[in-house]
């Protein structure tokens, strides 16, 4: 019979809110050795996910969109939008206002082989796994399945 997602997911994952303050997150990821947190809501419900790559605006900072001057106009040579969002990034103090709110999740029933495509093709390190009522029961990484793997093999 193939795996499912609950069959190999960390249940209960540690998980954040908006409002954690950004140092309080940091500090979570660096003593459980862990690159990501899904965020919830009061109800439990996910709203986002923050991970090592958002916190990287933090430690680099954000570069201006290149730019020529034509005719007295500004001609930007990148969407100046994302400049803001990665300077609003950069400059963050709490989760909500640094994580990604386009979260792309998985149900427990799920099977393995489906979820670890997604996870593959989207080029994400771990989905969150959400139960019927939008509640975060799980997460199921990279590492998880790999260690699904093995245990195949032995």
């Amino acid at each position: 019979m193939p795996k499912t997602v609950a069959d190999v997911m960390t249940p209960d994952p540690i998980v954040v809110q908006r409002e954690t303050p950004l140092t309080e997150a940091i500090k979570t990821l660096a003593e459980k050795h862990i690159s990501g947190l899904p965020v919830v809501d009061d109800a439990g419900h996910l709203v986002g996910i923050i991970s090592e790559t958002d916190l990287m605006w933090q430690e680099t900072g954000v570069t201006p969109p290149a730019y020529i001057m034509f005719l007295d106009s500004v001609i930007y040579l990148k969407n100046p939008a994302t400049y803001e969002r990665d300077l609003h990034k950069s400059l963050g103090q709490t989760v909500g206002e640094v994580m990604s709110d386009k979260v792309i999740s998985t149900a427990p029933d799920k099977p393995l082989r489906d979820a670890a495509k997604i996870m593959r093709d989207r080029k994400v390190q771990r989905l969150p796994v959400i139960d019927a009522e939008g509640q975060v029961i799980g997460i199921l990484t990279r590492g998880d399945i790999v260690r699904a793997m093995a245990s195949e093999q032995d």
